[in-house]
C-alpha cells in the first residue's frame, strides 16, 4: 500500500512537471517514457492509471515525445484502460492522452487501426457527465481530421453518429461546434454517409452552414469544411433526397451566386451532377437560375480543392467501388462516382461519345473494376488558363468544365429548353468556352449548341434573344460582346469557328423555313411585342433564304422599315448596332445577289486638280483679260472677277450684277458672310472652272470636324448663290476625302451631320458596301445613329434606298 501511494505521488509530481517543455525534454532524455508505459500495462489502479495517462498526455504535447510514446506501444494499453476504467477523472486523462497522440495523419491512422475510436464512440453513446463529454468530443474531432476508413467504421460501429447529431444542438458552443465538425469530417468516407444521413446529419450540417452564411455568420474559412461535407452528401441518393427536402438546393445555389465563394464553385457544380436525373430537383435548380451560373462556370478559374481518395466515392453501389490507386481532386472523385452510379463502366468510358443520353452500361459478364495490372487512363484537364493546353488525345477532355457541361447537356435534352438555355447569358457562356479554349473544346459543348439549334421549340427564343445574330457575330465574324467596340486579343481558330457558326445557322434556317417556323416568325413580326418585332426583323436575313418568305415579312409587311426605325431607339442588346449593320448588309445581298464587292466610285476625272484653271489668270500681276469687277469680302479682301462670266454662271449673280440692283452699277460688290477659303471655290466656279481642285481647298482632312468648317460654309454659299453644280462638286470633294474606300468609319457620321441628301446616300452606301469590314460597317452605322439624333427620317430613307438598290 505504501509503495502504491509512493508511486501515485511520484506520478502526480511527474505529470505536473511535464506541463513544462524543459521537463518533457528531460524525461525523454532519461528514458522515462517506457517505464510509464510499463506502469500503464501492469498497475490497473484507477488513480495510478489516471496519473500515468496524464503524464503521457502532457508528454505527447511535443512531436518527439508523441512519436516515442507510439513506438513504446502505449496505445493498446490506453485503449484497454479506456474500456476497463469506470472513474470519470481517469477516463478524461486517457481520452486527453489519445487526443494529444493524434498529432499527425500517420498517428491518427495508427490510433484508428489500433481500435482507439470505437471505445470513444461507445463512451459518447452512454451519456457520460458533461466534462467527459467535452473531452470525448475534442478527442474525436482530432481523430477524425482527414477521416480514414478505419476511423469512420469504428465511430459508426460504436454508435457515435446519433450522439454526435444530438450534441450538434448542445447549449455549450465548444461541444456543439466540435460535434458538427466531426460530422463534416466523417462525410469524407462514403461508407458512413448513408448512416450519417439516417441519423439526421444532413439537416444538422445544412442548418449550421446556413447559420454561418447568415448576416451574423462566421468567416469563409469556417464554412469550408461544411461546404465540402454538404457537397459530398450529394453522392448518395438517400442523402440527396434529404438535402433537397431540407432546402439544400437553395443553399448550394446561394453558394454559386456568391462571388466570395468562387473557390468552392467547381466543387458545388460537381455536387449538383448528383441530381442529373432528378427531374424535380433539376426543375427547381433551373427556376433558381442554375443555367446562367453553369455557363459562366465554363470559363472560370479552378478553385483550390483538397485531395480526395476513392473512399469519398458514392456508397450507393459499394460492391462496384474502384479499388485502384486513389486519384486526387473532386473532379477525379466525380469520375469514380460516375462509375459507381453506372453512368460509365470505367475511366476509359468517359470518351468523346460518352454523354448522359448514351450512358454505357456494364455488361453482366463485364467487371467494372480494373484488373490489378490495368493502368487507369486519366483524361487531360482542359483548364481555362493560358499555357495549359491538353495533350493530344482521342478521349474527351474532362476538366474544369466537365460537370457544368454535363448538367447543361441534361438541361438541353428537355422538350423545350429555350427558357433556360437560349438566353443571352447561357449562349454567351457556351460561345465564350467554345472560342476561348486554348485547345479543342469539349465536344459536349458543340453537341449542346447543335441540339438547341435543331429544336423547333427554341426557334422563337433564338429570335427574341438575338441568339442567331450572336452566333453569326461571334463564330462567323469573330466579334463577341467583349470585342465591341474595342477588339481584344484571343486565341484564333477562325476556320473551325466559322464552320461551326455556319452549321448552327443552317440548323436555324431549316427550322425557320419549315411550316412551323414560318408561322412562328410571322406571328412574332405581326403580333409580337415591339421588342420581339424588332428582333424578328433583324434576325430574318440571317436565317431565311426563301425569297418569298423574307420579301413578304421584311418588305411587304414592313419589317425592314421597323428595323431601321429602331436604330435610333435605346439598344436592346450590347451588340445591337453591330447586329443591325450585319443584318442590313445580308439583306442587301439577298435583294441584289449579283452585286460584287467593288470599291466606292472614285471622284470623276473632271474633279482632278490637273484640269486647267480658268480663274487663275485673273489673280496674276498682269491679268488677262483685265477684271472689270471686284468682290469685297468681310475680311477686306478684294477678289477680281469678270462681270459677264459671273452673271452667266448663276441666276443670283445675273440679277445682282445685270438687273436693277445698285450692285449692277458698282465696281466693288460686297459679298457678306463669306470667308476667303469659302469664296475661292465660288469665284473659280463663276469663271468656268470645273475640276481644277479649288473645291478641295476648304475641305478639312479626315479626323477633323466638318460642321462649322470652311467646306460647310462653301456649301452654304453655293446654295445661297444658286450654284447647284458647285454644290455637287463640293460634295464630291468631301466624299473623295472623307468617304474614300480605305477611309475610316469615324468620318461617316461627320459627313452625315452636314445634312445633305446626296451625302447621306453616300454615307449609307459606304456603310453597307459589299465587302466592307463588318467592324467598320458597324462603327459607321453607330456614327450615323449618333449623328442623326432624334430625327430618324433621313437616315431611314438613305439606308432603305441603299438596301433596296433604288438610290438615285
Amino acid at each position: 500500500m505504501r509503495l502504491r501511494k509512493t508511486l501515485d505521488l511520484a506520478l502526480s509530481i511527474l505529470a505536473n512537471c511535464c506541463t513544462e517543455g524543459a521537463c518533457r525534454a528531460e524525461v525523454r532524455r532519461l528514458g522515462g517514457i517506457l517505464p510509464l508505459v510499463t506502469i500503464l500495462q501492469c498497475v490497473k489502479t484507477d488513480s495510478i492509471q489516471n496519473r500515468t495517462a496524464r503524464a503521457l498526455g502532457n508528454l505527447a504535447m511535443e512531436p518527439e515525445s508523441c512519436g516515442d510514446i507510439h513506438s513504446a506501444g502505449a496505445v493498446p494499453f490506453l485503449v484497454e484502460s479506456l474500456t476497463a476504467c469506470q472513474d470519470s477523472q481517469c477516463l478524461q486523462s486517457i481520452v486527453r492522452a489519445l487526443r494529444n497522440l493524434a498529432d499527425s495523419p500517420q498517428h491518427r491512422l495508427a490510433l484508428a487501426q489500433q481500435g482507439a475510436v470505437r471505445p470513444l464512440a461507445e463512451l459518447l453513446a452512454t451519456a457520460p457527465d458533461p466534462a467527459l463529454t467535452s473531452a470525448l468530443v475534442r478527442a474525436l474531432l482530432e481523430l477524425s481530421r482527414g477521416c480514414s476508413r478505419a476511423c469512420a467504421e469504428q465511430l459508426s460501429l460504436g454508435g457515435g453518429l446519433g450522439p454526435l447529431v444530438s450534441l450538434a444542438s448542445h447549449p455549450k458552443r465548444a461541444i456543439r461546434e466540435a460535434a458538427i465538425l466531426i460530422l463534416a469530417n466523417l462525410c469524407a468516407q462514403g461508407l458512413v454517409r448513408p448512416a450519417l444521413g439516417n441519423a439526421g446529419g444532413v439537416e444538422v450540417l445544412l442548418g449550421e452552414l446556413r447559420r454561418r452564411r447568415g448576416p451574423s455568420g462566421s468567416s469563409s474559412a469556417s464554412q469550408q469544411p461544411l461546404v465540402r461535407a454538404v457537397c459530398l452528401l450529394c453522392r448518395e441518393a438517400i442523402n440527396r433526397a434529404r438535402l433537397r427536402d431540407a432546402g439544400g438546393l437553395e443553399l448550394l445555389m446561394g453558394l454559386l451566386q456568391d462571388p466570395g465563394a468562387s473557390a468552392w464553385h467547381p466543387r458545388v457544380v460537381a455536387a449538383l451532377v448528383g441530381f442529373l436525373y432528378d427531374t424535380g430537383a433539376l426543375g427547381k435548380l433551373q427556376a433558381l437560375g442554375l443555367v446562367p451560373l453553369l455557363a459562366r462556370q465554363l470559363c472560370g478559374e479552378a478553385g483550390e480543392e483538397e485531395e480526395e481518395g476513392v473512399e469519398a466515392a458514392s456508397w450507393d453501389f459499394p460492391e462496384e467501388r474502384t479499388s485502384g490507386q486513389a486519384e486526387g481532386g473532386s473532379f477525379r472523385s466525380l469520375r469514380l462516382w460516375l462509375i459507381s452510379e453506372g453512368y460509365a463502366a470505367g475511366p476509359g468510358d468517359i470518351s468523346p461519345d460518352w454523354s448522359p443520353e448514351r450512358c454505357p452500361m456494364p455488361e453482366p459478364s463485364e467487371s467494372v473494376s480494373p484488373t490489378p495490372g490495368q493502368t487507369s487512363m486519366s483524361t487531360p484537364r482542359t483548364l481555362r488558363k493560358p499555357g495549359r493546353v491538353p495533350a493530344a488525345t482521342a478521349e474527351e477532355p474532362w476538366g474544369q468544365e466537365g460537370p457544368a457541361l454535363l448538367l447543361l447537356s441534361r438541361f438541353s435534352q428537355a422538350p423545350d429548353p429555350s427558357g433556360a438555355l437560349v438566353t443571352g447569358p447561357a449562349l454567351c457562356g457556351l460561345l465564350a468556352y467554345v472560342t476561348g479554349a486554348p485547345g479543342p473544346p469539349n465536344p459536349r459543348a458543340l453537341r449542346i449548341l447543335a441540339r438547341l439549334t435543331c429544336n423547333p421549340a427554341c426557334l422563337e427564343a433564338f429570335v427574341r434573344s438575338y441568339g442567331a445574330a450572336l452566333l453569326r457575330a461571334w463564330l462567323v465574324l469573330g466579334v463577341s460582346p467583349d470585342d465591341w467596340p474595342v477588339p481584344h486579343a484571343r486565341p484564333v481558330h477562325r476556320s473551325q469557328h466559322r464552320e461551326l457558326g455556319e452549321m448552327l445557322l443552317q440548323n436555324l434556317t431549316v427550322q425557320a423555313e419549315s411550316p412551323f417556323g414560318v408561322g412562328a416568325l410571322t406571328h412574332l413580326l405581326l403580333s409580337g411585342s415591339p421588342e420581339d418585332r424588332v428582333a424578328c426583323a433583324l434576325t430574318l436575313p440571317f436565317i431565311c433564304r426563301k425569297p418569298t418568305l423574307w420579301r413578304r415579312l421584311l418588305l411587304d409587311q414592313g419589317g425592314l422599315r421597323l428595323l431601321l426605325t429602331a436604330l435610333t431607339q435605346p439598344a436592346p442588346h450590347p451588340l445591337f448596332l453591330f447586329f443591325a449593320a450585319d443584318s442590313l448588309s445580308c439583306l442587301q445581298g439577298l435583294v441584289s445577289p449579283t452585286a460584287s464587292p467593288v470599291p466606292l466610285p472614285a471622284l470623276p476625272l473632271d474633279l482632278d486638280s490637273s484640269s486647267p484653271c480658268l480663274y487663275e489668270p485673273l489673280l496674276g500681276p498682269a491679268p488677262a483679260p483685265a477684271p472689270d469687277l471686284h468682290f469685297l469680302l468681310d475680311s477686306g479682301l478684294q477678289l477680281p472677277a469678270q462681270r459677264a462670266a459671273s452673271a452667266a454662271a448663276s441666276p443670283f449673280f445675273r440679277a445682282l450684277l445685270s438687273g436693277s440692283f445698285a450692285e449692277a452699277q458698282m465696281d466693288l460688290v460686297p459679298l457678306r458672310g463669306l470667308s476667303p477659303s469659302a469664296a475661292g471655290p465660288v469665284l473659280h466656279h463663276l469663271h468656268g472652272c470645273r475640276g481644277c481642285g479649288a473645291a478641295l481647298g476648304p475641305v478639312p482632312l479626315p479626323g477633323q470636324p466638318l460642321l462649322g468648317s470652311k467646306a460647310e460654309e462653301a456649301l452654304e454659299a453655293a446654295g445661297r448663290f444658286l450654284l447647284p453644280a458647285l454644290e455637287e462638286e463640293l460634295e464630291e470633294a468631301i466624299s473623295r476625302i472623307h468617304l474614300s474606300p480605305g477611309g475610316g468609319p469615324e468620318s461617316v457620321g461627320e459627313v452625315f451631320r452636314l445634312g445633305r441628301p446626296r451625302l447621306a446616300a453616300r454615307c449609307a452606301r459606304w456603310t453597307l458596301e459589299p465587302g466592307q469590314c463588318p467592324r467598320k460597317r458597324a462603327l459607321a452605322l453607330t456614327g450615323l445613329v449618333e449623328a442623326v439624333g432624334e430625327e430618324a427620317g433621313p437616315l431611314t430613307e438613305a439606308l432603305l434606298a441603299v438596301v433596296m438598290g433604288i438610290e438615285s
